[in-house]
């Protein structure tokens, strides 16, 4: 390995800097300079400089970051599956032909709350080269690009990489003679509470209530604005092993559609699933929305236009001639946006943008108030589908899922205002929807069944929100015990090759999962018997289908006797699909394969 030499010191109370440099050159050469409020280094016809508030760059060299998740990428690296990081060369650009242009006296000035909020939240790269070849810096830019652009934005885990071994490198990587100049600036404030939230959420993969007050406390305590907070928040959600293989999986998906111009059936099924898994996993589906928004493929709008297009236009086109919005146009436009989401078709969002300037410049010519607050209207009622949509799907779909008065008050105030446009609108705009999914367990659609009775007699004011309360908290901890037991069944089982075929033995696994859950403080009262009778007919039939019927249903594509199982067994799509990967898993076969039978 090439000499080095490393630097590392405090900024501020939230900056700290680590330099690094390497090369055949760094050893015996100063290349930085401790002045009053400023630190700089250097190399010849390069500098970089620390003051108490910025960073000034002159010279070649540029800076890299990993990209954060649900942070605006360029779409051309948001269509590489393996570029991970964001590269920024010094002095450049693009002009009006997105041709690339480098400028032969640059200078990069930025302070660090800048730095931070436009890269990652917690670590940003500097660095500068010296021993290139070439007459002026454009060239030895180009160079920089050729022998590090690929390499820079393809390093997996930057932030976790050690700084003097990335340094060498990108050494190696350029011509022989060459020293590379690395600076790496943290905030140490962002990385404590970075740091801090993985602590908890890695333990169970979720925050809850008291544990989200303590981490707002600390982002207080450490001055962290609600931005930065929610980009590390999201960021380590979206780090978790078992979060971002669904991301990634999803992003996959839209890639292909956008590279062949369309969403097909498959890719689209696909979609469906990853979403509503996401939810599951209490992912943010505003992420997963936003993707959509990116990879929109080209061609969507050259399609015919379905039939929920061409209404809404027809209505909005009515309003701009000023012919009013009745309450059945709104709820015409309700159905056309529930089935614009269903087939991720985002052109319905952009005709509504594009209408709404329409609008503004009606208005702008002299045209009625009214008309904008028509439209007001439609925005109103579109935010207002989005949240309560995004309501039912958790109760619905999400694991631990807990109902309280305000969000059960917030769901019934929106029931009435859907149902003054139709007084059944609300249970077939919502409930009809999410029944019909084949994702929707048992528990999800009993919690369902139980709200929306619960929600109409709200309307006739025969209940009240805390009945309500209760009633679904019934079913909240029924849940939980369910899924207590079966996975203390399942261990012992598979584990422990417990046998539980007779009632000997099915009571002796009862008694000690009851004492068990006794002992750690998880059981108010014993075990309900019945319901762990369930739990062992669950099992018994999870066993029949992994050892009889799947092995048939994947060597003979008999998808009728899949179909059978997954409607008769009463076990929920989910945890069907979970056994597939399972054996497909440990039987050495394609995953691919449970992509084909969900497709089918």
């Amino acid at each position: 390995m090439s000499p080095e030499l490393r630097l590392h010191g405090q900024i501020n109370d939230s900056v700290e800097y680590y330099a690094t440099a390497a090369g055949c050159r760094s050893a015996h050469q100063h290349f930085f300079q401790v002045a009053e409020n400023e630190l700089r280094f250097f190399a010849p016809g390069s500098e970089l400089t620390l003051t108490a508030d910025e960073v000034i760059q002159t010279g070649i060299g540029g800076t890299f970051c990993a990209y954060m998740f649900g942070v605006e990428q360029p779409l051309a690296d948001l269509t590489k599956p393996a570029i991970h990081n964001r590269l920024i060369l010094l002095g450049a650009g693009y002009d009006q032909d997105g041709q690339l242009t480098i400028s032969d006296h640059p200078r990069f000035q930025q302070p660090y709350g800048e730095i931070f909020r436009q890269g990652h939240a917690v670590d940003n790269f500097f660095f500068f080269v010296d021993g290139l070849s070439g007459n002026n810096n454009i060239h030895k830019q180009q160079q920089i690009l050729r022998k590090l652009g690929k390499p820079l934005k393809r390093l997996s885990k930057l932030n976790q990489r050690d700084d003097s071994l990335l340094a060498e490198t990108l050494r190696t990587l350029l011509p022989e003679g060459c020293a590379v100049f690395l600076i790496r600036l943290t905030n140490s404030k962002g990385r404590h509470f970075q740091q801090e939230f993985q602590n908890v959420y890695y333990r169970s993969r979720k925050i809850s209530a008291s544990q989200h007050e303590l981490l707002e406390e600390l982002a207080e305590n450490l001055r962290l604005d609600p931005y930065q907070q929610e980009r590390i928040a999201i960021d380590v959600r979206y780090r978790h092993r078992d979060n971002y293989r669904i991301i990634d999986d999803y992003k996959r998906v839209l890639i292909e559609a956008y590279r062949q111009g369309r969403i097909d059936q498959a890719q689209h099924a696909r979609l469906l699933r990853l979403k509503t898994l996401a939810l599951r996993r209490e992912i943010p589906l505003d992420l997963l929305d936003a993707l959509d928004r990116k990879l929109q493929p080209e061609s969507g709008r050259i399609a015919r236009e379905p039939e929920y297009m061409a209404i809404t236009r027809d209505i909005l086109h009515d309003l701009l001639q000023e012919k009013g919005l009745h309450n059945q146009d709104m709820a015409q436009i309700l159905f056309a946006k529930q089935k614009a989401r269903r087939r991720h078709d985002n052109g319905f969002e952009q005709m509504l943008l594009e209408t709404g300037q329409l609008f503004d410049e009606h208005i702008r010519d002299g045209a009625p108030l009214s008309l904008l607050e028509d439209f007001s209207s439609i925005i109103t009622f579109f935010d207002r589908y989005d949240t309560t949509l995004t309501q039912l799907s958790r109760i619905a779909f999400m694991d631990n899922f807990h109902s309280s008065p305000d969000w059960l008050s917030s769901l019934f105030q929106n029931r009435q205002e859907f149902n003054k446009l139709d007084k059944s609108l609300f249970n077939r705009l919502f409930f009809d929807d999410i029944m019909q999914s084949r994702y929707l367990g048992r528990y999800g659609r009993r919690k369902l069944e139980c709200l929306q009775k619960g929600l109409e007699e709200l309307g006739a004011g025969v209940s009240s929100v805390q009945r309500l309360q209760a009633n679904l908290k019934m079913i909240e901890h029924e849940e939980h015990l369910y899924k207590t037991m079966f996975k203390g069944v399942r261990e012992r089982v598979r584990q422990h090759y417990y046998r539980y075929d007779t009632r000997t033995e099915q009571e002796q696994i009862f008694q000690e999962l009851n004492d068990e859950l006794t002992v750690r403080g998880q059981l108010e009262q014993p075990l309900s018997a019945e319901l762990f009778q369930a739990v062992i007919f669950d099992i018994q039939k999870e066993v029949l289908y992994l050892r009889q019927l799947l092995p048939e249903v994947v060597a003979c594509e008999n998808l009728a006797l899949r179909d059978d199982f997954i409607a008769n067994s009463g076990l929920d799509y989910f945890h069907i699909e979970e056994l597939e990967r399972e054996y497909l898993q440990l039987n050495g076969l394609d995953q691919e394969l449970l992509q084909q039978l969900n497709s089918r």
